[in-house]
């Protein structure tokens, strides 16, 4: 169990970490980071769904089998991830009716953030319960889509007036939540049996919907030519093979 805590704890402490990735992003022209972050949002798809295809399902699958109950929960997961997205996008929306009041649309950011690196804190601990490969796989395909958002965060902190310290302290702020998320399921796991495999079935539903509603669609975007295609294909696949190449290790 000490091991399970020390993978866990470790895991969520590196992706908090990557709150800070945004003051990269300064460096770099808007043109050359708009190509960087398109192709890893391409990486991000593959890797989100090859975690839920390659690793969860499958362990979810030998040790409990899939029957109808776990069916729900990935439904679940979906469904969850939906109305998170749905809260954030309406106080995003609400707030841009008033671009007067600028510091409550950085708040309202800070507050979604938070809530979605708490789930990606409950994810991960519930990963690493199951096992420390399924762990490490998932945790993986959280930094992988958590570099562009991110990003994301950082440039809407900035933009409603933090400096770039300020920013950057509020951005690890929020991102340490996933610490909260994940000390709190492995609380909870020991008390309520089965725990881990109900939360892993709930992340692979939302990191389902992740990839399928809000990545997918923005590879859809910008530049239509069949090399930019194939080079988003390409980053796809190369995201699946790392989640892939991953089994070798379990």
């Amino acid at each position: 169990m000490n091991v399970i805590w020390l993978y866990t704890l470790g895991g969520v402490f590196i992706v908090s970490l990557i709150s800070f990735v945004g003051v990269l992003a300064l460096a770099m022209k808007k043109e050359k980071l708009e190509h960087f972050l398109l192709y890893f949002v391409s990486f991000s798809v593959g890797a989100l769904l090859g975690d839920v295809f390659i690793h969860i399902i499958p362990h979810i699958t030998e040790e409990h089998g899939f029957n109808l109950q776990t069916g729900l929960y990935f439904l679940l997961g979906i469904v969850v991830f939906f109305v998170v997205e749905k809260f954030i996008h309406w106080h995003h929306c609400h707030k841009a009716e008033h671009e007067h009041t600028i510091k409550p649309l950085a708040y309202t950011n800070l507050i979604g953030d938070g809530l979605h690196n708490l789930l990606d804190g409950v994810i991960i601990a519930s990963s690493f319960m199951v096992s420390v490969p399924v762990g490490i796989a998932t945790t993986l395909a959280v930094i992988f889509h958590e570099i562009p958002q991110e990003i994301g965060d950082f440039g809407v902190l900035l933009y409603a007036g933090f400096k770039k310290k300020t920013a950057l302290l509020f951005n690890f702020a929020s991102a340490l939540l996933a610490v909260v998320g994940a000390v709190l399921t492995l609380l909870l796991a020991q008390h309520i049996h089965g725990l881990e495999v109900i939360l892993l079935a709930v992340a692979g539903g939302g990191f389902i919907y992740i990839a399928g509603s809000d990545l997918i669609p923005e590879l859809h975007k910008g530049e239509c030519t069949r090399c930019h295609a194939a080079f988003q294909l390409l980053f796809i696949l190369l995201g699946m093979a790392v989640m892939a190449g991953l089994v070798l290790f379990e």
